[in-house]
């Protein structure tokens, strides 16, 4: 994250405030709040405004994800547009998400809100669409996980790595 502070400054600084690349930071698949968070404690952001800008960057993708990911997957294994990626991401959604019929709505808020490597909103909106978990519920289910993620990056970045790091 250093090294993305440290091109943000020498590049964008000067041109976009550090609260819109955090913003966009936070949309960013694999990178997502967790990185939004991490890269505001960096800049000196605020905690609250970091929370509120990066949950908001972090949620934007995900009804577009939630509504779409099937229909443009279904595209583009039809015109062979990037078909082993596609197979390779419905193959990993459907192992990550094994057994999980019952308690969707917990599961869903955990998997997004434990920081894992691989987990977040993006594979949890995957996951939702491709199982096809009610959308209202799925939404739910991951705004709360990524509240619960800020709550978890916060003390790691905030908290205790915040007094070593800044």
């Amino acid at each position: 994250m250093e090294s993305l502070v440290t091109w943000y400054q020498s590049s964008l600084g000067q041109f976009m405030p550090k609260e819109v690349f955090i913003f966009f930071v936070s949309m960013l698949p694999l990178i997502e709040l967790r990185g939004g968070i991490a890269i505001a404690s960096l800049l000196k952001v605020p905690l609250i405004t970091s929370n509120i800008i990066c949950i908001i960057g972090n949620m934007i993708p995900i009804p577009f994800i939630l509504l779409f990911i099937k229909k443009i997957f279904v595209f583009m294994k039809k015109h062979n547009i990037l078909k082993g990626l596609v197979e390779k991401l419905e193959a990993r959604a459907a192992k990550k998400s094994s057994g999980v019929e019952k308690g969707e709505f917990v599961f869903l808020l955990f998997f997004v809100g434990i920081p894992l490597p691989g987990t977040g909103a993006w594979t949890g909106s995957l996951i939702a669409s491709l199982l096809e978990f009610d959308i209202k519920k799925a939404s739910l289910a991951i705004l709360i996980g990524v509240v619960l993620a800020a709550c978890i990056i916060d003390i790691a970045f905030y908290g205790v790595l915040g007094t070593v790091v800044n």
